[in-house]
């Protein structure tokens, strides 16, 4: 792998944008022109050799800027960080878990070697050096939670689990589609899930807590999920919203095409050894409706999904202000021709 790492911003100037690689690879949620919420679950099997599913945890182009953002986000706000106290086994596998994938995936910019509990691990991308003693937290400048997600891209939720249920009790959460990890910790799978609209009443909640209760060591799962977004941002939290939900209203069928962003999230699910809780692993990854628009097929099937969309899951996305402009940018690329099933590029 010769992956050039970008420099570039998810604030302010926002000089975020996709190479056309980047683009071919990007993870399109839609598999027909229309959606409704749905589980959809599929085991975390390897994808096809560059899809951002080949292998457990993406590294990709944006890598290093992304972890540079969770380090502007965490100076202001640490409490994106969380753990309650008896989660520290959990911290340590997913620690375990990160490491193990991300050196045996990208050997050219990730080491691990250990010598019983002594462990010595170099990131190479970030210039971190670092020799511990597994298990022995004094061994490390932070938890170990803290430490591995702030160099890894997107959110990582750990959900203990008891009482017949997953309790959400530790994260890493900076990059979050307008919810706020301070809220929900401590929440049980349905409580942090509560504000999604339709799926209830469709119980997808209900048949994907029972999945996850019997989801098996060796054996994890992932997901797709989509917003949008105005700008590049990857922090939209409810925190910061003052900073990002006044974008909303500057968009116009004009500026359409650069502005808004697919928002996709890949979402992956792991059974903990030790510990027996959850790992929620949440990448998100960002498209403009301008670089959308390079690949025809995409661009038609965008522009049915987002005009024929539920208006609660209009309201529920924070699309209101902008689905219109969105939907009149994107019309153009439409000539009303059939697309073939599935998401890949024809």
């Amino acid at each position: 792998m010769n992956t050039v790492f970008k420099n570039e911003t998810f604030r302010d100037d926002f000089t975020y944008r996709n190479t056309p690689q980047a683009i071919q690879r990007f993870p399109l949620p839609f598999p027909e022109d229309s959606y409704m919420y749905s589980v959809n679950i599929e085991p975390h099997l390897p994808g096809p050799r560059g899809s951002v599913t080949e292998f457990a945890f993406d590294v990709d182009e944006h890598y290093v800027a992304e972890c540079r953002e969770r380090a502007i986000v965490l100076a202001t706000e640490p409490l994106r960080y969380q753990a309650l106290p008896h989660m520290l086994s959990s911290q340590w596998d997913c620690l375990e878990l990160i490491m193990d994938s991300l050196a045996r995936d990208y050997p050219a910019h990730f080491s691990l070697s250990k010598q019983g509990n002594r462990w010595h691990w170099v990131n190479r991308p970030l210039q971190i050096d670092q020799q511990f003693t597994f298990g022995d937290t004094s061994t490390l400048p932070r938890q170990p939670l803290d430490y591995i997600t702030r160099q890894a891209q997107g959110d990582f939720v750990v959900m203990d689990q008891r009482e017949g249920d997953l309790w959400t009790e530790a994260g890493m959460v900076t990059t979050q589609a307008d919810w706020s990890l301070d809220f929900d910790v401590g929440m049980t799978f349905k409580e942090w899930h509560g504000p999604v609209p339709l799926a209830h009443e469709l119980q997808v909640f209900d048949r994907a807590l029972k999945f996850l209760l019997n989801l098996r060591l060796g054996q994890p799962v992932r997901r797709l999920n989509w917003t949008m977004t105005v700008n590049p941002r990857l922090d939209t939290s409810p925190e910061n919203y003052p900073h990002w939900g006044t974008d909303r209203a500057s968009v116009t069928p004009q500026n359409a095409g650069d502005r808004v962003h697919l928002r996709v999230e890949l979402q992956g699910l792991w059974r903990l050894p030790r510990s027996n809780a959850i790992v929620f692993g949440i990448r998100c990854y960002l498209i403009s409706l301008r670089e959308l628009s390079t690949v025809p097929k995409w661009a038609r099937r965008v522009h049915r999904v987002l005009k024929e969309l539920h208006p609660a899951l209009v309201d529920y996305k924070g699309l209101t202000r902008y689905r219109d402009a969105a939907v009149a940018w994107l019309a153009p690329f439409d000539d009303g021709s059939p697309t073939t099933p599935g998401t890949a590029p024809e």
